[in-house]
């Protein structure tokens, strides 16, 4: 009887170690894609920098269309499991004479409370 006892408490004590452990969520972790935008490397970006100079700046653009030749786009995204924390979108464009024209800086930043 003693050793029934002991094989149902262990049996017990088993189960609700095993279910306590089935709520634990796992890890995740942080995936990074695209080329990393600092705000220190889109301050140094003037009006009329040769295409040369912006990609040494910020490395190769991640959209560089055949179609739309004096534009590029760089995109750096953050994402969490299944949760996007951050994205970056930076889109350049360039004059007929190969020079920085314009550029803009969109960030979305998600906040968890």
């Amino acid at each position: 009887m003693k050793q029934l006892t002991k094989a149902c408490l262990i049996i017990f004590l088993s189960i609700g170690v095993i279910s306590s452990c089935s709520s634990l969520a796992p890890f995740k972790v942080a995936i990074l894609q695209g080329n990393i935008i600092e705000d220190e490397d889109v301050e140094q970006l003037v009006k009329g920098l040769s295409k040369d100079q912006v990609q040494y700046l910020l490395g190769t653009p991640l959209l560089n269309s055949p179609i739309h030749q004096n534009r590029w786009d760089y995109f750096y995204s953050v994402k969490v499991g299944e949760t996007i924390v951050g994205e970056k979108k930076l889109s350049l464009s360039f004059d007929l004479n190969q020079k920085l024209d314009t550029w803009m800086l969109e960030e979305i930043t998600l906040n968890d409370n």
